[in-house]
């Protein structure tokens, strides 16, 4: 069989697609021989030979099947990597506008066919990843398709594990899309387990009717001013929720009971912050809330209870909560007294400053509108049952 012209130009688009590849040869040289044309048609490749960069650089631009590019040395070492350059983009690059990126991506693979003078500069071109292998004259032909079979399947491999880490982000961003829809919706099932607890606590207490959604959506209102996070906000809106979970454990002839308490009531009462920390303690979900459970009485001096700790030993939703629980009590009527306006609650939390409260958390508070307030207890008000302290939106505080 003949040779085939390495001048000729050669549409590749009638050519039909092989299974085995497609391979582009650019030489100045007719190098192929007829028993190594019978050896590429006999294993299915097709083969087009030209003799420009410029001619092979438009081939490669009009046909996406080109499995590789051999350059042939059969010119002078500048010329043969002058063509190298091209082939990586250095120069396509500033004529076309795009990069031809002949190793990576889905794009054909280099493969240098040079004599024995050629390596060193042929390892730079290796090892910056233009060229993917080469072949020392004298070859074989077997020798040469073997290379061939080789650079063709390995571009195979890279298109195949590109694809395939492709998808497998996609899936994995849609898996994890999933997985956050999930969880959220688990916490909101949670959260609303959480009201359901919060209003069987005040059909035992009556007097605190509504109190733990008025204090949950203070702290979180406070929480927010003072640019808490929203994973740190969710910890504390379940905690104040829960403050006086542990009330449940309290006998109703302490907890409803209508006059003064004794002493050792008193103390039997103090017990319920221990109490609710024990109760969520074990629940993952509730763990970190169960801290603020346990500190909700603390004194940022330190003489609250259970443990008397002081100042950042007091976990900061505690130390909202403390703030918050006071802002609603004075706030509230009770038997014994009408409710205050939030004009004296301020006053009464300023003159507890450094003692009961932090005072910086106390800043925020004075910083904050009345309206602030006013409108989250209204809000209360009006949706009664319906009204979700986790879900409503504070808007801007400070």
């Amino acid at each position: 069989m003949a040779a085939a012209s390495p001048s000729r130009r050669i549409d590749p688009s009638p050519v039909p697609a092989p299974t085995a590849g497609r391979i582009l040869m650019l030489s100045r040289g007719a190098w192929l021989s007829g028993e190594f044309e019978q050896r590429l048609q006999s294993a299915n490749f097709a083969h087009l030979a030209v003799d420009s960069v410029e001619t092979a650089i438009e081939i490669l631009q009009a046909d996406s099947a080109i499995d590789l590019v051999m350059l042939d040395s059969d010119i002078d070492s500048k010329q043969l990597f002058s063509w190298v350059e091209q082939f990586s983009g250095l120069q396509t690059a500033a004529a076309t506008g795009a990069r031809l990126d002949l190793v990576n991506g889905d794009h054909p693979v280099v493969l240098l066919l040079i004599d024995a003078d050629h390596v060193p500069q042929t390892l730079q071109s290796l090892e910056s990843g233009t060229v993917y292998d080469y072949v020392v004259r004298p070859f074989s032909d077997a020798q040469l398709m073997e290379s061939i079979k080789k650079a063709i399947e390995y571009r195979r491999l890279k298109i195949q594990n590109d694809y395939f880490r492709h998808h497998l982000e996609q899936l994995i961003t849609a898996r994890t899309r999933m997985l956050q829809q999930t969880m959220q919706q688990l916490e909101q099932s949670y959260d609303v387990t959480l009201e359901a607890l919060g209003n069987a606590l005040d059909l035992k207490d009556a007097e605190t009717e509504g109190h733990s959604k008025r204090v949950t959506a203070y702290t979180l209102a406070l929480g927010r001013a003072i640019g808490l996070n929203e994973p740190q906000l969710r910890v504390v809106g379940r905690g104040a929720f829960l403050h006086d979970i542990g009330k449940m454990a309290i006998p109703d002839a302490i907890l409803r009971k209508p006059g003064k308490l004794t002493d050792e009531e008193r103390e039997i009462m103090r017990t319920h912050s221990e109490l609710g920390y024990r109760m969520i303690r074990k629940i993952p979900y509730l763990r970190e809330a169960a801290e603020i459970v346990y500190a909700h009485q603390e004194c940022y001096d330190g003489s609250g209870y259970p443990r008397g700790l002081r100042g950042e030993q007091i976990p900061i939703g505690a130390r909202i909560f403390a703030l918050a629980d006071t802002l609603d009590a004075i706030t509230s009527n009770r038997p014994y007294r009408k409710a205050a306006t939030i004009a004296q609650a301020r006053k009464e939390v300023l003159r507890c400053a450094g003692t009961q409260f932090d005072p910086a958390i106390v800043d925020v508070f004075v910083a904050t509108p009345d309206s602030i307030w006013l409108d989250l207890r209204e809000g209360i008000m009006r949706d009664g049952p319906e009204f979700s302290p986790f879900g409503y939106t504070f808007g801007e505080v400070g």
